[in-house]
């Protein structure tokens, strides 16, 4: 290897002087050489830690670059003089423009040493900020490669057998011995006999169907000892790519300083006049918050305050309805139906239901005579005590319907079988119905709370004057308005809920008053025999509070329901009004005050007369009504006057829909939105928006088995409950789904027949749902049920609004379809009846033919005449 010998000659004029101060330096060069701007050195231990250079430790791999600073190299090697380890470089040094020299860590001794310095100022600031545009080349370079990239499709190759199909053939099944073939047939003798079919229930005896139950063969329980897996093991793929840029690392620092107001500066701002003013007007505000701090409860969880679901901190959120508690006499419930429950309005805890008998129509007939002496009641049960009734009604005829009064809770009206109306007031009784809540503290006598107190009903209507069939529904007016002869409602002065409402399938809805018939002058003969007369004995003790109705009650206003188009009327089962009281919530109003409690006085009420009367314009006096035969009829109350005969007349329903394919079940409205109306009936409901004429907003599907009752719920607008036939009741939430329920659940064996909600508390709310079997179930609604969002009333009014906006859409298509339609077909009609020309005689055609060829000629000749190619004389020869 040759050595490369460099001379270096200070600078300066050397003309003189040849060879003064000439060093002789031996250079031994790497195998691939090093470039001009830098120069590979050796530095010993001492030198690397004179400078912080030390190798692996101030310098590596990641970091090797090192600034050393001019003055110091030169200070070094005058300190040292030859035995410097930078005096082979000293006159490069000395000829470098800027203060700082770049020193570069070779750890793989690319240049032959371990360290070499950058002589250039060039250099430098390509190693120590590499160009940009060359990665970029050099990214583009890769990207251009990754696309050359072709595909290649897999080529195949022979099947080496490892064994796994011998496990395949072992694994599957074949066939032993041939497969046996049977062959049946009936005999020839009953081949074509006359077969005869009859109707014969499956529960009447066994020997008529085969019953084949499941059950758990012990022969056939083999224990699996071993069992063969397969598992495919795959390997995973991760592609993973980063776009860093190398930068020189530096280090970089930040020092923060207080930057403080000196003595005088603070005497002065605590002594101006714009500080006391900024103080006294935030002083207010900064009370306040100091009172916010004091009266901040500093333990509460605001993790728990913000959480809306119960169930969400534990993880268990309950969407099922649980049985609280269920009701059932072993006397009064056997072979018995609830016709109907309603819970007491003021007494939470307490409900009554109405039990009827479990018979048909011709059952009721022959039996009559056992039913007159086994009289109905409505039995009032509480939680306190679920096996004896706290108070039983006693009913003349088994009980349909029934209703609290909304002014005075101890009044109670119910519709009979009979057609008739009975009146009771327990008032007597309530403080039993209160102490029963507190745990019956307050009875003194055993005996009296054991045994089940009667009441007997005040006052009956008469059967002439009542429905000719049995009363399906009865509903209170409001304390607020009263109607007048003609149905105008007018003002209520007494504030006390006087008439009430009822229907029946006899096509008539009847108007009742409770107030006696205004007095007719009597003369004095008559007045002193009334006064003479004894008061009649009362053995069982029934109030006197409608003495004045018993037997002598019938309704002022009988509504008839003829039917639109055709001759008949319509049959009412169920009704509702706009301004009712029976879908409000209950518990919501306060509590009366003792004059209502002891008894409202209905015997001192009078009719006003109709001077006195003011009337109302902003009360609805229209009503819903579901027939017998599932159509839902929109009607007015008001009475018309006959301009000939002069009586009082019922208008004629204003419409009518037929949607459900049986007699309307429910018919309710929502306790948030008094224009929305649910009817149940047969297979299918509806939801109605009163005003929309097009049709129902909401149909639901028609289920497998009949729905029996409706009810909304009274927390959430979304939310309504359906009973069933089987057994089960269907949850609706219209914010989940609107074409099939959200869940359902089975709650009995036999078909449901009455739903009720109640509000006991915030964290309570109880669902009645009664049986055909005379049993009533209380379940207990989730949380999920119950909880209603802050916006779920808006949404749900947007939805019921946008269905709206669809009937209409859909009632315009259909008009400009049907339009188009007509005129298609009267187009097709005007083409069929279009008369056919005759055809015209042949004579009449060889004369126009003729005609036309003469006319033909002349034209010739005028044209001939024209051009001069014909002349006069020709034409004359030719004449």
């Amino acid at each position: 290897m040759k050595s490369n010998w460099r001379i270096l000659q200070p600078p300066g004029n050397h003309s003189n002087c040849i060879f003064s101060n000439i060093y002789l330096i031996t250079v031994t060069p790497s195998p691939t050489g090093h470039p001009d701007y830098i120069f590979p050195l050796v530095l010993t231990s001492a030198t690397q830690e004179l400078f912080g250079c030390q190798a692996d430790e101030d310098v590596t791999g990641e970091n090797p670059y090192k600034l050393l600073k001019k003055e110091d190299i030169i200070k070094d090697m005058k300190t040292r003089a030859s035995v410097s380890d930078f005096s082979p470089v000293k006159q490069l040094v000395l000829d470098y423009p800027e203060d700082e020299l770049l020193l570069v860590f070779d750890r793989d001794f690319t240049y032959g040493q371990s360290f070499y310095l950058v002589l250039t100022v060039e250099a430098k600031e390509n190693i120590l900020k590499p160009s940009v545009e060359g990665d970029e080349e050099q990214m583009e370079h890769e990207e251009k490669e990754e696309e050359m990239i072709v595909p290649k499709t897999p080529e195949s190759h022979p099947w080496i057998s490892l064994g796994s199909e011998q496990e395949i053939k072992e694994e599957s099944v074949t066939e032993s011995r041939p497969r046996l073939r049977y062959k049946i047939s009936p005999l020839q003798r009953r081949c074509g006999a006359p077969v005869c079919f009859s109707d014969r229930s499956a529960q009447d005896g066994k020997e008529g169907f085969v019953e084949c139950p499941s059950y758990q063969d012990k022969s056939f329980s083999i224990r699996e000892m071993e069992k063969h897996t397969a598992i495919q093991a795959s390997s995973d793929t991760k592609n993973s790519s980063t776009q860093t840029l190398w930068k020189h690392p530096k280090n970089i620092w930040t020092q923060y300083e207080p930057r403080e107001f000196s003595l005088e500066e603070k005497e002065h701002h605590l002594r101006s006049k714009n500080l006391k003013n900024f103080i006294t007007s935030v002083l207010i505000r900064f009370e306040i918050s100091l009172q916010q701090n004091y009266i901040t409860d500093v333990f509460c969880d605001d993790w728990t305050a913000l959480c809306e679901d119960e169930g969400a901190l534990t993880g268990k959120t309950e969407t099922q309805l649980k049985e609280y508690q269920s009701f059932m006499d072993l006397h009064f419930s056997k072979e018995k139906t609830i016709s109907h429950v309603h819970w007491h309005p003021t007494i939470s805890g307490v409900i009554a239901v109405a039990m009827t008998e479990r018979l048909s129509l011709e059952e009721r007939i022959d039996n009559s005579t056992k039913l007159l002496l086994n009289p109905s009641y409505i039995l009032f049960w509480n939680f306190t005590d679920p096996i004896n009734p706290q108070l039983q009604l006693e009913c003349p005829d088994d009980v349909l319907c029934f209703q609290f009064c909304p002014s005075d809770p101890n009044i109670i009206a119910g519709g009979c079988m009979n057609g008739q109306i009975v009146l009771w007031d327990i008032s007597a009784h309530v403080e039993r119905l209160q102490d029963t809540r507190s745990g019956g503290k307050n009875i003194s006598n055993k005996l009296d709370k054991n045994e089940t107190p009667v009441v007997r009903y005040c006052a009956v209507s008469g059967i002439e004057n009542g429905h000719k069939a049995p009363i399906t529904d009865i509903q209170w007016l409001p304390e607020t308005f009263e109607l007048s002869k003609l149905g105008i409602p007018v003002e209520n002065a007494s504030r006390v809920s006087v008439q009430l409402v009822t229907c029946a399938p006899d096509c008539c809805v009847l108007f009742w008053d409770l107030r006696p018939p205004r007095v007719v002058s009597h003369s004095l003969t008559e007045v002193k025999q009334k006064s003479e007369e004894k008061p009649l004995e009362n053995p069982h003790g029934v109030p006197n509070t409608f003495k004045h109705l018993n037997l002598t009650w019938k309704p002022f206003i009988r509504v008839s329901l003829p039917k639109l188009g055709s001759s008949g009327e319509y049959s009412p089962l169920k009704f509702s009004l706009r301004d009712n009281t029976v879908d409000c919530p209950s518990g919501d109003k306060p509590l009366q005050n003792a004059e209502r409690e002891e008894g409202c006085g209905f015997a001192q009420l009078r009719v006003p007369s109709a001077k006195q009367q003011k009337p109302m314009e902003n009360i609805s006096t229209k009503l819903y009504v579901g027939t017998e035969d599932g159509e839902l009829v929109y009607t007015d109350w008001k009475m018309e006057k006959d301009n000939d005969s002069g009586r009082l007349l019922s208008t004629k329903p204003i419409h009518r829909f037929l949607v459900h394919d049986t007699l309307v079940n429910t018919v309710t409205r929502s306790p948030f939105f008094k224009d929305i109306i649910l009817t149940v009936g047969s297979f299918s409901f509806a939801i109605w928006k009163e005003g929309v004429t097009n049709g129902p907003i909401l149909m639901s599907a028609f289920s497998r088995t009949m729905r029996t009752v409706g009810h909304w719920s009274l927390s959430r607008p979304a939310v309504f409950f359906i009973g069933k036939e089987d057994g089960s009741i269907e949850i609706w939430d219209l914010l989940q789904n609107t074409h099939e329920p959200s869940q359902s659940q089975n709650i009995s064996s036999a078909a449901i027949t009455c739903i009720r909600t109640s509000c006991i508390s915030s964290k309570q709310h109880l669902l009645a749902v009664s049986d055909r079997l005379g049993t009533l179930h209380i379940l207990q609604i989730p949380w999920t049920l119950r909880r209603s969002s802050n916006s779920e009333r808006q949404i749900v009014r947007k939805y019921f609004e946008k269905e709206e906006e669809r009937l209409e859409y859909f009632e315009k298509r259909q008009i400009k379809h049907e339009k188009k339609k007509k005129e298609m077909e009267a187009e097709e009609q005007r083409k069929k009846t279009e008369l056919v020309m005759p055809l015209k005689q042949e004579e009449e055609l060889e004369a126009e033919a003729l005609k036309e060829y003469e006319q033909f000629l002349a034209l010739e000749k005028d044209i001939l005449k024209n051009m001069g190619l014909l002349n006069e004389t020709e034409d004359s020869s030719d004449m």
